[in-house]
């Protein structure tokens, strides 16, 4: 196996520490010294991006608990916490500088540490982890979630698929709905599409005025604040492909009448709003990645890279929730079967 994959960024047991957030004010549209919420352009390397973070921690008075947050696997990018990010930066077409035979390989291996580690997170009930996906149309939120999670027991995973509000949901707080799905202890929640959907879809078709959306960057960071301090660790990945590939995808989707229930001819409308939805995209990244929950922009044009490189995050951070099983009743090495 080639250096590369075998350079995961695992990490130990969960770190104890406190953690604050400050949020910096949103820059001016079009600031290019701003690209990744940094000088330069340059994405933050993972240990840039933790040494700004114990600099949070250590002006912290009134903190909260660190929860499991892992580096980012080569290839992926860690959102820089309180500014626009700027999507143009990554390449969609990064593939880590690995080989498609050897990534497709070493997939199975971070599955089965997702499955052997999913089974100890429920037998130990006493945290969750609940998996955000958001990307644009065509991006590959549906194969992802097959792929990485192919072999999990189901007992212990749900997934939920977030659409229109229903007429109850609406008549509820916008938060609502998502609340009702976290996962309880002992689970693993996968949110397909998800609460961004309000800063997201809501602001582009301009469903709600600037005044309801732009408040509702800072609710989602309390709420999963309010989650990590429950015992939910909140793990984020963005999706990213380009113009061109979603084009490629939708004219796969049309041209084979056997995916032809996957389309939706309202995606040629959206698909009009691209510009709007990458300035949307590279706001909530920005404003809502924390040190708690930070958002990782994976370049998803390559299929089989995309899902090592999510796979490998899964496994790393529920290694570094470290589970356990639990204790077992005292005597049972003891005990003998009656015939």
């Amino acid at each position: 196996m080639s250096a590369s994959l075998m350079m995961s960024g695992r990490c130990g047991k969960r770190q104890t520490g406190l953690i604050n957030v400050k949020a910096d004010p949103m820059p001016r549209q079009g600031d290019a010294s701003h690209k990744h919420g940094r000088p330069g352009g340059k994405p933050p390397s993972s240990a840039e991006w933790a040494r700004a973070m114990a600099r949070e921690a250590a002006l912290a008075p009134d903190a909260i608990p660190a929860p499991a947050v892992v580096p980012a696997v080569p290839g992926s990018v860690l959102a820089w916490p309180g500014r626009r990010f700027d999507l143009a930066t990554v390449d969609p077409d990064a593939d880590g500088g690995l080989d498609k035979a050897e990534a497709k390989a070493a997939l199975g291996a971070e599955r089965e540490r997702i499955r052997t580690l999913q089974e100890r997170l429920y037998a130990e009930r006493r945290q969750s982890l609940l998996v955000v996906f958001q990307a644009i149309d065509t991006g590959g939120k549906d194969g992802t979630i097959r792929s990485v999670f192919e072999g999990v027991n189901p007992q212990g995973c749900r997934v939920w698929s977030f659409k229109v509000p229903s007429s109850e949901e609406r008549d509820h707080d916008f938060l609502w709905r998502y609340h009702h799905k976290a996962p309880g202890r002992g689970m693993i929640g996968v949110f397909n599409r998800s609460h961004y959907e309000d800063v997201l879809v809501v602001r582009v078709k301009d469903l709600e005025p600037e005044a309801v959306w732009r408040p509702r960057y800072g609710l989602i960071n309390a709420f999963e604040q309010m989650l990590t301090l429950s015992g939910t660790t909140v793990l984020k990945f963005f999706l990213h492909i380009s113009k061109d590939e979603q084009k490629e995808r939708l004219e796969a989707r049309i041209a084979d009448p056997e995916k032809h229930w996957k389309f939706d001819a309202a995606d040629l409308v959206e698909r009009r709003s691209w510009d709007a939805y990458q300035t949307a995209f590279g706001d909530a990244l920005g404003l809502c990645s924390t040190p708690y929950a930070p958002w990782r922009v994976v370049p998803a044009n390559r299929k089989w890279f995309r899902n090592l490189v999510i796979a490998r995050t899964i496994a790393d951070t529920l290694e570094a929730m470290d589970p356990h099983y639990p204790d077992a009743q005292e005597g049972i090495a003891g005990l003998t079967v009656p015939d």
